[in-house]
């Protein structure tokens, strides 16, 4: 298990030349409820499938994170019960990569952009590009699993 440490922000459009960017499909269900503090998720994300375990809540969280086989994904998959939708954009900036997630399906039009730290103190340093919007990393209702609902 490690610790995943992470901020996430509103952004209100997509980026000029965000094509010019590498990127992945993501298909994410949970299965589990939103009111428990550890989420379990199945991501399939281009061709690779992963089962997620993530526990706490806000800005550092502990998280396991498996790579499962394409049959085991689609077996788990009719348990799922909520489900998200989105288009991955990695973009560099500074020493970080930009994740930005543009929503598609019920929630098209909602952009956010998550920053993973190596570090607390690094998470609390990072100076937010003029273009993000409102910080909501402790604010529930932008959590993916909040979100599938």
């Amino acid at each position: 298990m490690f610790k995943e440490i992470e901020r996430k922000f509103l952004v209100g459009s997509v980026l000029d030349e965000m094509d010019k960017y590498p990127c992945s499909f993501i298909l994410q269900g949970y299965l589990n409820n939103r009111s428990s503090d550890v989420e379990v998720r199945l991501r399939k994300k281009d061709d690779q499938y992963f089962l997620t375990v993530k526990k706490g809540k806000g800005k550092v969280r502990s998280e396991i994170e498996k790579e499962i086989s394409k049959a085991e994904f689609y077996s788990l998959w009719p348990l799922v019960k909520k489900k998200v939708e989105k288009k991955r954009y990695f973009v560099p900036y500074m020493d970080n990569t930009l994740e930005i997630d543009v929503f598609m399906g019920d929630l098209k039009g909602l952009i956010l952009v998550e920053v993973e730290f190596k570090s607390e103190r690094e998470s609390l340093s990072f100076l937010k590009p003029s273009w993000f919007g409102e910080e909501v990393t402790d604010n529930y209702m932008f959590k993916n699993n909040y979100l599938a609902n």
